[in-house]
């Protein structure tokens, strides 16, 4: 009996996660500049705090906080492109007309991301726990650093896919994604700037940001301490809602064209 194409299958995860490191965008934006940035900014703030007993915890929060830039590399930088990329070659079409459901190969790519980011993440904690001081968290810190990670690059792919099938078209798709990319690393505070130092207005923006809290005090989640979810749930809420109308729309446009 012929197997359906119309699954998650092991073999359509791998293709997919073959493409997935194929992009060697997303090795360097999505592995080795967290490394670096990581490691430059914790060993400038070291060079400058070296008597302080704070030490841990700010190169700690650096840590968690330059994380959020996997995600933001790996999803919404790596996924849009390839998504672009394979519908200027009406790669999506022929899929679907060998069988393949566009369902069952959207879940495929996003496990497919998802392990990606996985395998990157375990890299980027075995160096840092390596080469910084870094505080261990606490087992409630930790699962709750995983899911807030987890849910940021679901949002992410949510958004990448809708980018890509809106804008179709690679070198723009990838443009789009860039400045969202250093956008949110500028106003998350990952470069240098704190959100404490924004204009009103980006201060405003930075808020409604998932990454601005990753990066901001999260430290307190991490070692499990009292933390006032609701600003980041709420941003989180606000970045689910953008991908939810991206995707109302993809829905609206094909509908039109039927």
């Amino acid at each position: 009996m012929k197997k359906s194409k119309n699954k998650v299958s092991i073999g359509m995860i791998v293709y997919e996660l073959r493409n997935v490191a194929g992009n060697p965008f997303v090795h360097i934006f999505g592995v080795g500049f967290p490394i670096l940035l990581s490691i430059i900014i914790s060993k400038a703030v070291s060079s400058e705090m070296m008597e302080s007993s704070y030490l841990s915890e700010v190169i700690t929060t650096i840590f968690l906080g330059i994380g959020a830039v996997i995600p933001l590399a790996t999803i919404l930088m790596g996924y849009s492109s390839t998504c672009s990329q394979d519908i200027e070659k009406e790669i999506p079409l022929r899929m679907q007309l060998f069988g393949f459901s566009e369902k069952y190969t959207i879940i495929n790519r996003l496990l497919a991301e998802f392990i990606y980011m996985t395998l990157a993440f375990l890299v980027y904690f075995i160096v840092g726990v390596n080469v910084l001081d870094l505080t261990a968290p606490t087992p409630s810190g930790a699962v709750i650093y995983i899911v807030c990670i987890y849910v940021f690059a679901a949002i992410l792919f949510i958004m990448a896919h809708g980018i890509a099938n809106l804008v179709k078209k690679f070198g723009l798709t990838y443009m789009i994604s860039m400045l969202i990319y250093f956008g949110m690393m500028i106003l998350s505070g990952m470069m240098g700037i704190t959100t404490d130092q924004l204009p009103k207005g980006l201060k405003i923006i930075a808020k409604l940001l998932p990454s601005t809290y990753l990066n901001g005090d999260f430290y307190s989640v991490w070692v499990g301490e009292k933390y006032n979810y609701v600003p980041m749930i709420q941003s989180y809420i606000f970045f689910f809602a953008i991908g939810g109308i991206l995707i109302f729309v993809i829905i609206h446009r094909i509908k039109r064209k039927l």
